[in-house]
């Protein structure tokens, strides 16, 4: 499978990256995260969610550790000019269309649209999006590596 340039992990690749469970490795393994060329990417969006879930669930000081370790292997993209004209147009689209998503996916799903990147994700919250606005691969977290 050939891979694009750049990856924007949405929260929940990061989480179970982080949690290093089958699913984390395995996604690991199909897109070689930690080995390719280019970093990883995330949103600044991310970050606040994943330590917002550590603070709800209490995470003890290990896992915090290992969580600080995998975001300092990834680039953190701030939200820029460029992002805020995404946000702006992706969610006038889906209020006009009448269609559902939360906040911070469409700020995650602006940040992956400035920066040129494939999204990649465990969970549906960006189909509204795909794929007319967004280029984004979901993975089955039942069936991760096919």
């Amino acid at each position: 499978m050939s891979l694009p340039r750049f990856l924007l992990l949405d929260t929940s690749i990061l989480l179970h990256l982080v949690r290093d469970n089958w699913i984390g490795r395995s996604i690991e393994s199909r897109f070689r995260l930690r080995t390719r060329a280019e970093r990883s990417l995330i949103s600044v969006i991310t970050v606040g969610e994943v330590l917002a879930f550590v603070e709800k669930r209490n995470w003890g000081a290990l896992k915090r550790a290992s969580l600080q370790d995998l975001l300092r292997d990834l680039v953190t993209l701030e939200v820029s000019d460029e992002v805020l004209r995404h946000y702006a147009r992706l969610d006038t689209y889906l209020v006009r269309a009448g269609k559902a998503a939360e906040q911070n996916d469409i700020w995650i799903a602006a940040t992956a649209i400035a920066s040129g990147a494939h999204l990649l994700t465990t969970d549906k919250d960006f189909d509204p999006l795909y794929p007319a606005y967004l280029d984004r691969t979901w993975i089955d977290p039942q069936r991760p590596d096919a």
